[in-house]
């Protein structure tokens, strides 16, 4: 148990963590807004669906490119305004604005002057967030060198952004209701207008009150100009590989895929169990017992399982942490086989705060433990730091994770049976879908606590390590 109290020059103020968690809030509110928006594709703007699936995964294989550079640019870049405020400033601009531009969509354009313009635009889109998220990430490694604080301050922050997850959901309630807006194209096009705006306000606030690391004792990093872009380049490339040989952030990256991943994988799965199994069929009457079961969810991630988890960290180690929390989890996936019932739809929401457990706990702990691991990093092999770089790296693997799932979670629907095109579905098939939805997540789950068994980065070598740092640099 720890009993090491944070010196008060490693706190930080409650207005920089507010504000750090607008920014993921942000990180949040633009992803889930683009999932729900996505599916009108089809229904308000008449896209053919493998056109509309060309769509949602050919810009994720170019954001998996621009990720990377991003952050090296932001870990070198020198400025009197800061490695990553600059980036973070203009990125929430272009973001808010460009999100609003992607979706002044007109059905009665042509199918495929929408894909292109789509297409186009999403790229554009990815640059603007990319300049944005990025240097975001490596801003809140950056904020404290403290073991305990980082986990404070990403908890604060994820709790933040969970926000966004209760709102989320009920895009799809005020975008289908003919009450509110009269068709589906105008509702997309004039929600994504505010979720715009209200994302480029709250994307300044990181950039305006945050605190960066002291650039003076940085040192050691490139020049980024026209005339070094291959040496850029080869340098981005080494100090990647340098980080893939990192076997402690590995570690991290692989537990995160298995359990972001399979939690994924089914996600959707609890829609269609909500109205094929609780309501037989009857969309009306499942009516918003969807959208209220993911904010719940959201609810108690943000503030019962977050808590909780900072509380755990700060008491038994990130380590032990993340896999008590994973392991309860996998007791409120099993929990779902009795919470899913049609005499009483009320218990959907009984496994719940196990369940969150996993996804809650989970970037709260990696992301204040990948922080470490820049520590690590900077021990092992010098300036510069690349907390850009190791944000990047880590988030690609999120990405990844989230399409490969997309892509496995259609084939373990069609696996089971189940017929997109039926009122209702055959038993064998809901029991098969509720089946899947319990082990899938269940099973990648226990994978990530073997992954993370032998994870050896303690509080006790980080202290050794910052130490070790802070005599290196000369600091006081």
């Amino acid at each position: 148990m720890s009993t090491y109290v944070t010196p008060l020059k490693d706190r930080v103020p409650f207005g920089q963590k507010a504000a750090f968690g607008a920014g993921h809030l942000v990180n949040n509110l633009l992803p889930g807004s683009l999932g729900v928006f996505a599916f009108f594709l089809l229904t308000a703007f008449g896209m053919d669906p493998f056109l509309a699936g060309l769509l949602g995964g050919l810009p994720r294989f170019f954001d998996a490119i621009t990720d990377p550079i991003m952050g090296y640019i932001s870990d070198n870049t020198k400025s009197r305004f800061g490695r990553r405020k600059p980036y973070i400033f203009i990125g929430a601009i272009l973001s808010g604005v460009l999100f609003a531009v992607l979706w002044q969509l007109d059905p009665v354009n042509s199918q495929m002057y929408n894909f292109w313009y789509f297409l186009i635009f999403s790229m554009v889109y990815l640059i603007g967030n990319t300049m944005f998220s990025t240097p975001l990430i490596g801003l809140g490694y950056e904020m404290t060198s403290d073991y305990n604080e980082r986990t404070r301050l990403m908890g604060f922050s994820q709790t933040i952004g969970q926000m966004a997850w209760m709102i989320v959901p009920w895009f799809w309630v005020l975008i289908a209701n003919p009450d509110i807006f009269d068709t589906q194209a105008i509702g997309v096009r004039r929600l994504s207008i505010i979720v715009g705006a209200i994302c480029m306000i709250l994307g300044l606030m990181p950039a305006l009150f945050c605190k960066e690391i002291d650039q003076a004792n940085l040192t050691n990093r490139d020049d980024l100009t026209l005339k070094n872009i291959v040496k850029n380049f080869k340098s981005l490339l080494h100090n990647m590989v340098l980080i893939f040989k990192n076997m402690t952030f590995v570690r991290l990256c692989t537990a995160t895929f298995l359990v972001f991943n399979g939690f994924q994988m089914v996600a959707s799965f609890s829609y269609f169990i909500i109205v094929f199994y609780l309501f037989k069929g009857d969309y009306g009457l499942a009516g918003t017992w969807p959208a209220w079961f993911s904010t719940i969810s959201a609810v108690c991630t943000a503030f019962l399982i977050i808590p909780v988890i900072t509380w755990m960290a700060n008491r038994w180690g990130k380590r032990r942490a993340f896999i008590y929390a994973t392991a309860i989890s996998i007791v409120g996936y099993a929990l779902k086989w009795w919470g899913f019932n049609p005499e009483n739809p009320w218990l959907m929401f009984m496994p719940l705060p196990f369940m969150v457990f996993g996804i809650g706990g989970l970037f709260t702990l990696m992301m204040s433990m990948t922080a470490d691991v820049c520590d690590l990093d900077e021990l092992n092999n010098g300036m510069p730091r690349k907390e850009g770089t190791f944000g990047a790296i880590y988030w690609w693997m999120v990405k990844l994770g989230q399409g490969l799932a997309l892509v496995l979670g259609g084939l373990v629907l069609k696996l089971v049976g189940f017929d997109q095109n039926a009122a209702q579905q055959t038993a064998d098939t809901i029991t098969n879908l509720r089946l899947a939805d319990i082990f899938v997540p269940a099973f990648t789950a226990g994978l990530a606590i073997w992954v993370m068994w032998k994870y050896d980065l303690t509080e006790a070598k980080a202290r050794e390590i910052k130490e070790e740092l802070v005599n290196r640099r000369g600091e006081l």
